[in-house]
């Protein structure tokens, strides 16, 4: 594949697109988690609000690795290098108060949106295009972010 970047700007772009890749699928898997695993008087407006998070995480996991493909970057999703490179905590097992699921929801999320906007920052001169595709997932990300966040008050 080839590139319309320089190989120094792909080698920027492409760590920030492979970043973001495994945040977006880690983010995902952890929402997936809680959802299945919330309880408490707040379960159904948390547990909706997290399917809100998986498919918002979902839709710009594809957008993401397409974009590295774009761009001749084979990006990595497996299992392996997702537990591997992710920043986000680890889930408790066992069920888990909505209080509590609202809490680490906004804990991920913060972590996320503040790597993303480090990606946003590295993309900005090697390549607008992959840095408006963080930009949108990171607009998408904060907004669940307050309505956690707004949760939680």
């Amino acid at each position: 594949m080839t590139s319309p970047l320089s190989e120094a700007d792909l080698k920027v772009v492409g760590e920030a697109l492979q970043g973001a890749l495994v945040d977006l699928v880690d983010l995902s898997l952890v929402a997936k988690q809680v959802h299945w695993n919330v309880v408490g008087p707040g379960f159904r407006s948390v547990h909706l609000q997290l399917d809100e998070v998986v498919a918002t995480a979902r839709e710009y996991t594809d957008t993401v690795a397409e974009r590295a493909s774009t761009l001749g970057v084979p990006p990595d999703g497996r299992t392996e290098t997702v537990a591997q490179s992710s920043g986000l905590e680890k889930v408790p097992s066992g069920w888990i108060k909505d209080a509590d699921a609202v809490s680490l929801l906004v804990s991920a999320l913060g972590t996320v949106i503040g790597r993303m906007r480090e990606r946003i920052e590295a993309t900005d001169a090697p390549d607008p295009v992959s840095q408006d595709v963080l930009i949108a997932a990171t607009a998408e990300l904060e907004k669940q972010h307050w309505m956690f966040q707004a949760a939680s008050v």
